[in-house]
């Protein structure tokens, strides 16, 4: 039995896939009892975009029925940071345009219990449970609202024990991780290992818009990015355009994983398989980035120099010009002889951030003040406040 699982999916536009997606990739889905793809964008057509940093995006109906049908997807996950774009209705919507196209949804719903249910299919080899969860990034659903299954520990971790226990191949699909960054930090590391070792067969992430590597843990497969399937919105970072798909063959001895290069054309969004040079390329960075995720050592120290070239700008994240609407006002300030901000005031945001008990009081501070729907609050320990 085969099943391939994709990275993110968004097409904004009209999109005829016969013409833009190669033959080779149809056939290679056509060739699949069941295909999964992460379903970036809501579907919808509301306007109510919610309040947050970073876009509001949403897919283009018809573009994206177009791809799902040649393609012959069976199964959307839908635990993402782009799920709650345009607010509750926004996700309702998805979930109906998903039913009335044949596809099942996992890892999002009305309400956090619908959001965090594991979706099961049952085979002539057994069960498959699959569960679905994404880093919390305005998009989690609540006890009393709509969005994500969100990630935490204690509940991931009871999801993926009760799956084990009911099913006969547990399959943990996250969205998470640092884009752009081919690497998963040292806690996501040792977050997604700890998944591995509660009961699940194999441990699949996107989010991160570039490829990455994989590893073995505790004899689970564990692939930290598939990289981009499709998006239909140009960018300047050359990885946007690389994906990998991943094909598991599962039977009743054993599970085996196969990773297909692909690649979307800059402009016209053409979709392909790669082959011959461009197929080798790829597979020799995968390679290299799992030669690096299998040592620890190695992890940490690509982990230094990416913070290092990260500090700034997120050192800026903190200053008050990042609240000047006006660039060029902002431009001018930051070249005044004058620090808006010391130590005193950075080690004040560290304790603010580190500190559950301050971390919890100030996300709901500025959760009130922001007039958020009430949000679900976790502190570093794990436990969950709703």
């Amino acid at each position: 039995m085969k099943l391939l699982i994709t990275g993110d999916l968004v097409v904004n536009q009209a999109y005829n896939s016969f013409e833009k997606i190669d033959h080779s990739l149809i056939d290679l889905f056509a060739q699949s009892n069941i295909n999964i793809v992460n379903l970036e964008a809501p579907v919808t057509e509301s306007t109510n975009k919610i309040r947050k940093t970073g876009s509001n995006i949403k897919s283009h109906r018809e573009g994206t029925i177009n791809v799902l049908k040649v393609l012959r997807v069976n199964i959307a996950t839908l635990a993402n940071n782009h799920v709650l774009d345009y607010d509750e209705q926004g996700v309702a919507d998805t979930m109906k345009f998903c039913k009335e196209h044949g596809l099942e949804t996992v890892g999002a719903g009305i309400i956090l219990q619908e959001a965090s249910q594991t979706l099961f299919i049952s085979i002539k080899e057994g069960k498959i449970a699959i569960v679905n969860f994404a880093e919390n990034e305005w998009a989690s659903a609540t006890g009393t609202s709509a969005g994500a299954n969100l990630m935490n520990i204690i509940d991931n971790t009871a999801q993926i024990k009760d799956a084990r226990s009911k099913a006969d191949y547990v399959i943990v699909i996250i969205h998470g991780g640092h884009e752009y960054y081919n690497l998963p930090s040292p806690r996501m590391q040792k977050q997604y290992r700890f998944y591995a070792e509660q009961g699940a067969d194999i441990v699949v992430g996107h989010h991160t818009h570039c490829i990455n590597g994989h590893e073995t843990w505790n004899r689970v497969p564990i692939y930290y990015s598939l990289g981009n399937f499709l998006f239909t919105h140009d960018s300047s970072q050359p990885d946007w355009y690389k994906g990998l798909i991943l094909e598991i063959e599962l039977s009743k001895e054993n599970i085996k994983t196969k990773l297909h290069p692909i690649s979307q054309a800059q402009g016209d969004f053409k979709l392909s398989l790669l082959q011959g040079k461009e197929k080798q390329e790829i597979e020799n960075r995968v390679k290299n980035y799992s030669s690096i995720i299998g040592d620890i050592k190695l992890v940490k120290m690509e982990w230094e120099k990416y913070v290092a070239t990260m500090s700034k700008s997120y050192i800026n994240l903190w200053s008050p010009l990042s609240f000047v609407g006006n660039r060029y006002l902002s431009a001018i300030i930051r070249r005044l002889p004058v620090k808006l901000i010391n130590k005193k005031g950075l080690a004040l945001y560290l304790n603010i951030m580190r500190c559950e008990a301050h971390r919890d009081l100030s996300m709901c501070v500025l959760n009130k003040k922001l007039k958020i729907k009430k949000q679900t609050i976790i502190n570093q320990s794990g436990r969950v406040f709703n």
